[in-house]
């Protein structure tokens, strides 16, 4: 592939990533992991598609082109492994969601990526993964399949991570991620056995445009440590069903919170404060129907919609989530009992509250319950 070919399809993937970039910085839940790992994906994308470029400038002997074509192919190398490190650990937040977790990571692909930088600065003087001539030509070294089995280790790992743990995700997801390392691993391979052509950054850019449209583009609306609907969709999602709402037909909600949920992250970490909150949810989706809506409001407090206007139906599902937290606290797997308090209100269509003023209200009836919760205790 000529220079020309190479130079075009490069920017066209570069122009997409900037889109694609845009579209996430403005869109996206800027504090989570998740959305800091796919960021610095686009980036280090975007750089290598700019050195894959400067690195093809050989041939001509001039010193433009030589210095081009040294400084480019010295950082290909350098940064190479950056993107796959940054794969796993974006791998790694989607299937457990756990930051945590996720970042003890860093140290070990720290190492990978020291070692890999050691080697590159070592090829200058050895030519040990490749040497550029007199002449200005490229050539492979006697080690130039370590930087190509370093990628493709990375992305295996990734696989088998994905694949041990299909279950903790979507379906649409797990297609995804599979399909985002597939086209560049076989690109990596085709690569190493027929020299000259190389489309990986390419088929990347492919790959980010598709986690873009089906996981980070969904992720908008997404709490990213507990999987559930985050407070932007819940305002949307209420402002939805008052709009809906009709003399005969209405809905209800619940707003909880985790009781002493500080004495948890003081005394047992964060981590475990984490554990805590995800281990809530599941005992609110457990204890929820099919059409329910849940969502993170905020710190230890959550926000669940029923479309129910039936006070016997409210209170049932009340009671089955005590049950389930009951049940939770006996069985002694955490060294803490969870303890919640509530307020819950059905939705007067006569009334014509706003969604902020109805939030407010079940915020009230919550604050009334914890009172009461603290007054027991004492």
């Amino acid at each position: 592939m000529d220079l020309y070919n190479i130079m075009t399809l490069n920017i066209y993937s570069i122009t997409l990533l900037i889109i694609v970039y845009y579209q996430s910085v403005k869109n996206d839940e800027k504090k989570s992991l998740q959305y800091k790992l796919y960021i610095l994906m686009i980036q280090i994308t975007i750089i290598l598609l700019i050195l894959d470029i400067m690195s093809r400038y050989d041939g001509n002997p001039d010193s433009i082109n030589l210095l081009l074509n040294h400084v480019g192919n010295f950082f290909v190398f350098l940064v190479g492994p950056l993107l796959p490190s940054a794969w796993i650990m974006y791998v790694s937040i989607n299937v457990f969601q756990n930051e945590m977790k996720t970042k003890r990571m860093i140290f070990p692909l720290f190492i990978v990526n020291g070692l890999n930088i050691f080697m590159v600065i070592l090829t200058q003087k050895f030519g040990w993964y490749y040497y550029i001539d007199e002449n200005n030509f490229y050539h492979r070294g006697p080690f130039f399949l370590i930087p190509g089995l370093i990628l493709i280790v990375l992305i295996v790992i990734s696989f088998f991570m994905l694949i041990r743990n299909k279950e903790k995700i979507s379906r649409k997801h797990f297609f995804s991620l599979i399909f985002f390392a597939t086209l560049p691993l076989v690109s990596i391979v085709i690569q190493i056995f027929i020299y000259g052509i190389s489309i990986v950054m390419n088929l990347v850019t492919l790959s980010m445009l598709i986690l873009f449209l089906n996981i980070q583009n969904h992720n908008i609306y997404i709490d990213y440590l507990t999987g559930i609907n985050n407070r932007k969709k819940l305002d949307s999602y209420l402002k939805k069903k008052i709009n809906a709402c009709t003399e005969k037909k209405t809905f209800s909600a619940i707003m909880t919170d985790l009781n002493n949920f500080k004495l948890i992250n003081d005394k047992y970490g964060h981590d475990e404060g984490d554990k805590a909150l995800q281990d809530f949810v599941g005992l609110l989706k457990n204890s929820l129907r099919a059409n329910d809506f849940v969502a993170r409001y905020g710190g230890d407090e959550f926000c669940i919609v029923l479309d129910t206007c039936n006070k016997t139906v409210l209170e049932e599902i009340i009671r089955r989530i005590n049950v389930c937290v009951e049940i939770y606290n006996s069985s002694k797997d955490q060294p803490y009992e969870l303890g919640f308090s509530m307020g819950y209100a059905i939705y007067d269509y006569h009334s014509h509250m706003k969604a902020e003023e109805f939030q407010k209200l079940i915020d009230v009836l919550l604050y009334e319950n914890k009172q009461i919760h603290k007054e027991h205790q004492k």
